[in-house]
């Protein structure tokens, strides 16, 4: 018998679905529940052929878990080892070697010393940075937002310059991005399930959160939706993320990737509405079961983007 497990947390409405779904499905010898932890043993096997974690960004001891988890032949969704290494600025650099077009971005150091470290520690920075260069790439009004944050949280739009020295150092110790606000036409929000699995969602994100999925908005063409799917699909196949969503604000036709690294995307059906969470419940359910059949025990079970992968391929060559 081969288990798949959901690890969660606040959720209420996703996970009890997701269980259900699966088991509704009977495939023979699979079976889906929430995950249970009464212990966590070093290089020892868990009970789940599959894992879908929707909490370890928040909370260090199931990330462990986890790692453990796929070390030793759990398909982890998403690769736990991954996306704890990467960033939002990082995704941005590789995007752009993909062809997805970005709003301009820069990374600043934190407004405050991290802990443990003095003005020494900087000795290779430049002080004070080219304020007037960097300004001059990304012009106002422009975003301000963590690079390894997500839910909306410590983001700012700013006006001018003044307003950034005024607002910057309220972040503290957080390392920020500094983005070009994209004044767009129409904003898409996009599940992406096994790197193939598209759904795409009209958007609004200036609306309350239980009203973002509800847009009054005459049909996208169908040019600019085949360029999403396009795009989305690149962005999670490079990334390796199984189960994600991505954001495109789009100006003068152009779909501009805002926000495309989601360990845990959305997916409650109060805010992403029935029709909406009805699908990513299928999508998930159908992947979970096709990853637990392709599951080998004692083996490395995880995805790994095709950034990792020619890395990989690249470093044998020497």
């Amino acid at each position: 018998m081969k288990k798949i497990g959901i690890l969660f947390g606040m959720e209420d409405t996703f996970p009890q679905a997701f269980v259900q779904r699966v088991n509704e499905k009977a495939e023979k010898g699979i079976i889906a529940e929430p995950v249970r932890i009464d212990k966590v043993i070093q290089n020892e096997l868990t009970e789940y052929a599959v894992i879908i974690d929707r909490i370890s960004q928040d909370v260090p001891f199931y990330r462990a878990y986890l790692k453990n988890a796929a070390l030793t032949g759990t398909a982890v969704i998403n690769n736990p080892f991954w996306w704890s290494a990467d960033d939002k600025f990082f995704n941005n650099c590789l995007a752009d070697q993909l062809g997805v077009p970005l709003p301009k971005t820069v990374i600043l150091p934190s407004a405050e010393h991290p802990t443990d470290t003095t003005s020494k520690s900087f000795r290779n920075l430049a002080a004070p940075l080219d304020w007037e260069g960097i300004f001059s790439y990304i012009g106002f009004p422009a975003y301000m937002k963590p690079y390894a944050g997500g839910g909306w949280k410590n983001v700012y739009r700013l006006e001018n310059k003044e307003e950034f020295f005024q607002k910057h150092p309220e972040t503290g110790q957080l390392v920020m991005l500094l983005q070009e606000e994209i004044v767009f036409d129409e904003y898409f929000r996009v599940y992406c399930l096994g790197g193939k699995a598209v759904r795409i969602m009209e958007y609004e994100p200036r609306n309350p959160h239980h009203l973002r999925y509800v847009v009054d908005r005459a049909p996208a063409s169908k040019k600019l939706l085949s360029t999403v799917k396009d795009y989305t699909m690149r962005l999670c196949q490079g990334l390796g993320y199984d189960f994600n969503t991505v954001e495109f604000a789009v100006k003068d036709g152009i779909p501009y990737a805002i926000d495309f690294g989601n360990p845990a995307p959305d997916a409650d059906v109060n805010s992403v509405g029935q029709a909406n969470f009805d699908w990513v419940v299928e999508e998930a359910a159908k992947m979970a079961i096709a990853y637990a059949k392709a599951q080998k025990p004692g083996k490395m079970n995880l995805t790994w983007g095709t950034f990792m992968k020619n890395s990989v391929e690249s470093a044998k060559r020497f």
